[in-house]
């Protein structure tokens, strides 16, 4: 589920589009009038998507968006004359005043190109570090001279033992040197 935060300048306009989106099946976690209380709600979240106006009450959009992190998209809402002047990877915008469904459609649109990025960043083995690779060498050499395998035998039981387990390999490896007093 992706995560969505509202911020205009006034409660009103910001609880309608809150509104509007959860009546849409959305789940909005804030709406809010300040880009300090987005920033705030915001680091908790690796990604999400903030829809706002051009201006808060304490920065503009693109202020904002500088201070979320990285996984954040923005869909901004405004005037077609300050739409023109964007030009940054990461924020859409809508021309306001906005059809409902415009805006449905669009929060729709980005959520299924979060979820699919999410997708492909699990599936997108991640690097082990120096400390996790050394672990799991430790872990192989040692089934190696206790139990007399392979490096290839080794590797596999670690394996095996990590997809039982629902570990990761270096916290199997982990596991077995705790095992045998390491």
């Amino acid at each position: 589920m992706t995560n969505i935060i509202v911020a205009f300048p006034g409660t009103e306009n910001a609880r309608n589009i809150k509104n509007i989106l959860v009546r849409s099946g959305f789940s909005v976690t804030a709406a809010c009038t300040t880009g300090a209380q987005v920033i705030g709600l915001a680091e908790d979240y690796t990604d999400g998507i903030v829809v706002c106006g051009h201006r808060l009450v304490d920065m503009l959009y693109e202020e904002l968006f500088d201070c979320l992190p990285e996984g954040m998209r923005m869909l901004l809402l405004a005037a077609p004359q300050y739409l023109g002047e964007r030009d940054r990877e990461g924020i859409v915008c809508l021309p306001m005043p906005m059809k409902v469904h415009e805006l449905v459609n669009t929060v729709g649109m980005l959520c299924q190109e979060m979820d699919r990025s999410r997708r492909k960043r699990r599936q997108t083995p991640r690097e082990r570090g120096p400390q996790e690779v050394r672990l799991i060498k430790e872990a192989k050499e040692l089934l190696m001279e206790r139990n007399h395998m392979t490096e290839t035998e080794a590797h596999r039981y670690i394996q095996k033992c990590s997809m039982d387990s629902g570990a990761n390999m270096a916290e199997t490896a982990r596991m077995v040197l705790m095992i045998n007093g390491y």
